[in-house]
């Protein structure tokens, strides 16, 4: 088996409605409605499938828990903007900026949480 890329990743929340808000008013994802009353947040190509901690979907994880997830997200605007609007939303920046190692090279990152306490990193790439 040879893996190509990641299609979607679930996370487990307390309130489908405010996460959806959180990470549409943040960074701009899209809801996406599917299958029998179920959403996820779409962005670009993929997707996170969001399940209700009351309700998860089967199969699910062993011990689905918010606030569990530690997410980067790569960004093409300059990361001293997105900190800026992160910051007008009266969201605390928990790091940064640091330099970190991405999955292709390095990175520049900021750090904050979600509402339900993921660890949310975003980057920009660093071309030498």
């Amino acid at each position: 088996m040879k893996v190509v890329r990641l299609d979607h990743l679930v996370l487990t929340v307390r309130g489908i409605d405010r996460t959806v808000a959180f990470y549409s008013k943040v960074m701009g994802m899209r809801r996406q409605d599917f299958g029998d009353g179920r959403v996820a947040l779409r962005f670009g190509d993929q997707k996170i499938n969001l399940h209700l901690l009351e309700s998860t979907i089967a199969p699910k994880a062993a011990h689905p828990m918010p606030g569990s997830a530690d997410l980067c997200f790569l960004i093409e605007a300059p990361l001293a903007e997105a900190m800026e609007r992160v910051r007008g939303l009266g969201i605390a920046i928990v790091e940064g900026p640091v330099e970190r190692t991405g999955a292709t090279g390095p990175i520049r990152s900021f750090y904050f949480r979600d509402p339900d306490g993921n660890l949310i990193e975003i980057a920009n790439r660093i071309y030498y």
